[in-house]
């Protein structure tokens, strides 16, 4: 079984990640453990009056935070049993959900498992969802994890 655990490093990720870690997956499954980097601007010719080395800067704390990301869950992973699947880390660029979309059509994924924040209303309007775009568009199974007590924002 091929599952496709996308991390962010929030709280709902680590719930993610956990459901994973106490699951007993079949001999020889394997585990593609992917962060993406979003890019906070979107590209274009104007500068915005700030120096280059700003969205640089950016983009380095971003990538440094999927690292992070990445590297608990496969702590957390490899902690919980000596006979786990086999862990690949991934770091990518690009907008979350079309990078996991892709991700898992490319790779050819049973399950993506992923966290969701529980945003409702305003701030899912304006910040969107994840989870919400990956299991309408998921070209397999998806499960959405939810921590308990997770934000029900309006």
């Amino acid at each position: 079984m091929k599952i496709l655990l996308a991390v962010d490093g929030s709280d709902c990720s680590l719930a993610a990640v956990d459901e994973v870690a106490r699951r007993p997956w079949p001999t020889g499954s394997l585990i593609k453990i992917l962060s993406v980097v979003e890019s906070p601007f979107p590209q274009t010719p104007e500068t915005w009056a700030l120096p280059e080395s700003y969205y640089s800067q950016l983009e380095s704390t971003a990538t440094r935070q999927a690292e992070a990301a990445i590297n608990g869950a496969v702590e957390r992973l490899r902690s919980n049993e000596a006979d786990r699947p086999e862990l690949t880390p991934e770091i990518k660029n690009g907008l979350a959900k079309d990078v996991i979309l892709e991700e898992a059509e490319r790779w050819g994924a049973d399950l993506i498992v992923l966290g969701s924040h529980g945003y409702r209303g305003w701030r899912r309007f304006l910040l969107g969802s994840v989870s919400h775009a990956v299991a309408s568009h998921a070209p397999c199974s998806v499960e959405i994890v939810r921590r308990r007590g997770a934000s029900k924002g309006a």
